[in-house]
């Protein structure tokens, strides 16, 4: 399997507000995102990527007051979204609290992490209108809608369709504009780091350290306001 961080995850009580935070905190204005119908949710996004996360961006997610959610959507939003701990967190401010990981085998990545015990969730068959077409991909979403780990375990993305010669040819980096802003690093703390540990060597990812300690997800972010590191403290 090859693996990637592909976009972390911060979530704002509005997008509105999480626009506002993104300019004031990180200096840079998100370019426009999509709806997720199924989820119910809506997003803003800006390119970080580096030569040692080449398809890196941001995701600013919120729920979407408006949206009419698909007869068929599950009762529980992604990420841990419809959580009354993290809504408290969020409605202060926006905060850094889930990451996903881009796969070239969505399921051989989630049979790793189950022989490692853990049920990451099926692989969801997801998509939204983008400027240069249709975005598809899969994603692992579990029923109850858990980022497990305080989020510090990464969602799995697949994207394209299925047997998609090209699946990265309409992944979000290929349309954004560089933003100015470029992921150094991302690191974990967590109680259970050795199980944490075990997991991302099962699926392959290398590129963020764990260690022993109190719930965090921190990321390094190279921005217009100089050096952002950016924390979820354990929600």
């Amino acid at each position: 399997m090859k693996i990637h961080i592909d976009h972390l995850v911060v979530m704002a009580n509005t997008l509105e507000q999480g626009v506002q935070w993104c300019e004031a905190t990180l200096g840079v204005t998100p370019a426009p995102g999509g709806e997720h119908a199924q989820y119910g949710s809506h997003n803003r996004l800006f390119k970080i990527a580096t030569p040692s996360h080449p398809l890196a961006y941001f995701e600013i997610i919120a729920i979407n007051p408006a949206a009419k959610r698909l007869a068929n959507a599950t009762a529980r939003r992604w990420f841990d979204m419809d959580e009354a701990a993290l809504q408290a967190a969020v409605a202060m401010e926006p905060r850094l609290i889930h990451f996903v990981a881009n796969t070239d085998d969505i399921q051989a990545a989630r049979a790793a992490l189950k022989a490692q015990g853990i049920e990451r969730g099926p692989a969801v068959q997801a998509s939204r209108h983008s400027r240069r077409g249709v975005l598809q991909w899969q994603i692992t979403v579990r029923e109850d809608g858990q980022r497990l780990f305080n989020g510090a375990l990464p969602s799995l993305i697949q994207w394209g369709k299925t047997g998609d010669a090209e699946p990265l040819r309409l992944h979000p980096r290929n349309s954004l504009p560089r933003s100015g802003v470029s992921l150094q690093s991302l690191a974990v703390t967590h109680p259970s780091a050795d199980k944490l540990q075990a997991a991302y060597e099962a699926i392959g990812l290398d590129s963020v350290a764990v260690e022993p300690g109190p719930a965090n997800l921190s990321a390094t972010l190279h921005t217009p306001k100089g050096t952002v590191v950016l924390q979820s403290h354990g929600i």
